[in-house]
């Protein structure tokens, strides 16, 4: 352990001789008593000294935000497969934007802003490329051993996957807020259960807002009753439900949207599901994922010896179609295409 702890409270922080020590103090003056204090946090699967400078749950930051899957989320798709342009949002940039709204109201809420990040830049590592498509593509391969869920595949990645099968070793309290962002079941802290709503907020808006810049809606295609209810542009709609959401939960002590605003908020995904996710403008070369992802798929399960080597432990430990699972969804979106060609492609057949 460090010894940074050493001595009367009082002296080290005014001495700083322990930055964590100082903010760990700040959290337990400035932050509601609902907040998950990172010096009350479970702590990690492995026991590891304490960083002098930051809490567990920055560290768990920037273990992230420094992790293999996480610079690829830069290469995947968040709803449009290959827009034109460069301003479509990807799986990356999602993630961003959950993180800012999640930080936004954990502040207004007094609630822990780094752990409401650190479970927002974690929570979609487990995406396949091509988003939710490779994703049922995925489920389909596997539908008679396993379902594959991208939350518990975030997991996966954060436990298993990353650092050559060694994980990143994440406290309890964001490895929670990952596995329940999505599901049944919801996060066991207040800063989890933001996340959850902060991605529905996010991704909803910005799917709209995709749509609309790709000329599949149009403005006036928004019913006018969500428009009243929640504005007429992205940025009021985000505005309203953060406001809301920090507004009603304050009232209430549950995080949560008013009834008013959460049957609005329902609403609006209704149209973005009908409009967007069901659109067949927009999900029209889906159907290719789907033969990319099984080409991939069945290659490795019948050449094991071409994955990379640290599949084949995971092969020894969890079974083939596991490894290959693990390493097909962690591609990117370009590499999925470039090794389908390789493998599929005559070399003289294609465009270089």
């Amino acid at each position: 352990m460090s010894d940074c702890g050493a001595g009367k409270r009082g002296e080290r922080i005014r001495n700083m001789s322990c930055p964590r020590l100082e903010r760990e103090e700040l959290e337990r003056f400035m932050l509601s008593p609902l907040a998950s204090l990172a010096e009350r946090s479970k702590g990690r699967a492995r026991s590891e000294p304490e960083c002098e400078v930051r809490t567990c749950y920055q560290r768990d930051i920037d273990r992230i935000t420094h992790s293999k899957a996480f610079r690829r989320l830069k290469h995947k798709t968040q709803v449009f497969l290959q827009p034109e342009g460069d301003h479509y949002r990807t799986r990356l940039t999602h993630t961003l934007e959950v993180a800012r709204i999640g930080r936004t109201i954990a502040r207004g809420l007094r609630l822990n802003e780094d752990l409401a990040e650190a479970i927002a830049l974690g929570h979609d590592l487990g995406h396949t490329p091509f988003g939710h498509a490779g994703e049922r593509a995925l489920n389909d391969i596997l539908s008679n051993e396993a379902n594959y869920r991208h939350n518990e595949q975030s997991l996966r990645v954060v436990e298993i996957l990353e650092k050559d099968g060694k994980g990143l070793n994440l406290t309890h309290e964001v490895r929670d807020g990952i596995l329940c962002h999505t599901g049944g079941v919801k996060p066991s802290t207040p800063e989890g259960n933001i996340i959850r709503i902060a991605d529905r907020i996010a991704y909803i808006n910005h799917d709209i807002d995709d749509a609309l810049r790709a000329g599949i809606l149009r403005e006036t295609d928004i019913p006018e009753e969500i428009v009243c209810a929640l504005g007429t542009a992205t940025s009021e709609r985000i505005n309203t439900l953060i406001l809301d959401l920090i507004n009603e939960s304050m009232r209430s002590g549950v995080i949560s949207l008013s009834p008013q605003i959460a049957f609005m908020f329902d609403t609006f995904y209704d149209f973005a599901f009908k409009s967007i996710y069901s659109n067949m403008r927009a999900k029209s070369e889906e159907i290719k994922v789907f033969g990319i992802i099984n080409g991939l798929f069945s290659y490795y399960i019948d050449n094991p010896d071409k994955l990379p080597e640290e599949y084949g432990r995971i092969a020894a430990r969890d079974g083939m179609r596991r490894a290959v699972s693990d390493y097909v969804s962690g591609m990117t979106d370009k590499y999925s295409i470039y090794m389908y060609g390789e493998i599929y492609i005559p070399e003289a057949w294609q465009v270089r």
